[in-house]
């Protein structure tokens, strides 16, 4: 594929890395002219990789805003409390974005950056990549054609998986809000958009119920040190032992966080950084399970459980409908359909794998904004600001829900 497009990345962690590889393996290298990263190997890395001189390397997101306009597309992928700040930053001087989500940590700072947008005339799509997921896509085609009549309740699993909880949700930079956000913001605000999206009409009222149960001080090993190579009695049976998730080279979870040395070096990381601390004794406080109950606009009833606790990770959904029932799993990558009249069909729809994050939807996230801007037709983009807007007023009232253990009315929500 080809673009004369150029763009800008603002933090260089491990999803705005994956977007400078699509751009340098899908399009070409050089198509991301500066990167913006506090990181100096990281930032290092990403200008190799584009071949980024050196005056276009910066070491803060406002640096490289400071600049006159240096390409056409920011990749905004800073941390969530940076977004806000940058994205309208980066609005005010004319480009387009790409923005992970969360748009922002409160739902004040998503109208910010929605307004920006708006001023600026550009294009943006925020990171729900579960929309361009092929598995949902093949979901929401069942859904369009009536196959299974209108949607009466949907269930939706989201599984973190034990271990990605304590690597990203424990010991890394989303397991505690003063750094990021609230758990159902950070990883399941796309979870909450998709349904949103399927269900196709506007959410009236919401419940929800999680806490952090088991990833507390109190459920530490008899024994155990704050560091897991400090001699820890439980490493033979504990799956969090840093050395178990981080020791193997050239993969785990230690590959998105630069955990990439062996050796002394790796151990010298983990007796002094974050990723060496005992799962149960961090300064962690998102919650580790949450359900979620949302009534919408016709009586459909949907649910969302988000849960650390499987030995995989994925989603899973069931969708009962008037004329049927369908369900799908992403990591299967399987849609099973049951139609209760006429002929009372039963399909199975095997979707092929793609490459890429999300299922390969992530690529497909860039390929739609790339062709939204060279066509000149935000339509393309399901993502807009004005449609995750929706979806997170959602989520900021499903949280709200679960910290005064009440139902909240979506319309109860003060959008600034």
């Amino acid at each position: 594929m080809e673009t004369k497009l150029t763009f800008l990345l603002l933090g260089a962690g491990s999803r705005g890395t994956m977007f400078a590889k699509i751009l340098a393996e899908d399009y070409a290298p050089g198509t991301l002219v500066a990167v913006a990263e506090p990181n100096p190997e990281s930032r290092q890395k990403i200008a190799e990789m584009h071949n980024i001189p050196v005056e276009l390397q910066f070491e803060t997101w406002e640096q490289a805003l400071s600049q006159p306009k240096l390409a056409d597309v920011v990749v905004n992928t800073t941390m969530d409390r940076h977004h806000v700040d940058s994205a309208v930053a980066a609005f005010g001087l004319g480009y387009h974005m790409l923005l992970e989500k969360p748009m922002a940590s409160t739902l004040a700072d998503c109208v910010k950056i929605a307004d920006a947008a708006k001023k600026a005339g550009t294009i943006a799509s925020v990171c729900h990549s579960l929309r361009y997921n092929d598995v949902y896509a093949a979901v929401r085609e069942v859904l369009r054609s009536g196959r299974i009549g209108d949607i009466v309740s949907v269930d939706q699993l989201e599984a973190v998986e034990h271990i990605h909880q304590s690597h990203s949700f424990v010991r890394g930079n989303w397991g505690n809000e003063g750094r990021s956000a609230f758990m159902l913001l950070a990883k399941s605000c796309h979870d909450i958009d998709i349904l949103f999206d399927l269900v196709h009409d506007d959410c009236v009222r919401v419940n929800s119920f999680g806490s952090l149960s088991f990833f507390r001080k109190e459920n530490a090993p008899a024994g155990a040190p704050l560091r897991c190579l400090d001699g820890c009695p439980a490493e033979p049976e504990c799956p969090y032992h840093a050395m178990k998730v981080y020791g193997t080279p050239g993969k785990g979870w230690g590959q998105s966080v630069g955990l990439t040395m062996t050796g002394d070096l790796l151990t010298q990381a983990l007796q002094s950084g974050p990723y060496g601390k005992c799962v149960f004794q961090t300064d962690n406080d998102v919650v580790d399970h949450q359900v979620v109950s949302m009534e919408f606009k016709k009586g459909q009833t949907v649910t969302f459980t988000m849960t650390a606790f499987t030995p995989f990770g994925g989603r899973r959904i069931r969708i009962h409908g008037t004329k049927g029932y369908l369900e799908a799993a992403t990591e299967t990558r399987i849609v099973e359909v049951h139609e209760f009249w006429g002929e009372k069909k039963h399909e199975v729809i095997e979707v092929p794998a793609r490459e890429g994050g999300h299922g390969g939807a992530d690529p497909l996230v860039m390929r739609t904004l790339i062709e939204a801007i060279e066509s000149d037709n935000p339509s393309l983009v399901t993502t807009n600001l004005e449609n995750s807007l929706m979806s997170h007023k959602i989520v900021f009232a499903s949280e709200q829900s679960r910290r005064e253990g009440r139902v909240v009315f979506l319309n109860e929500l003060a959008q600034s």
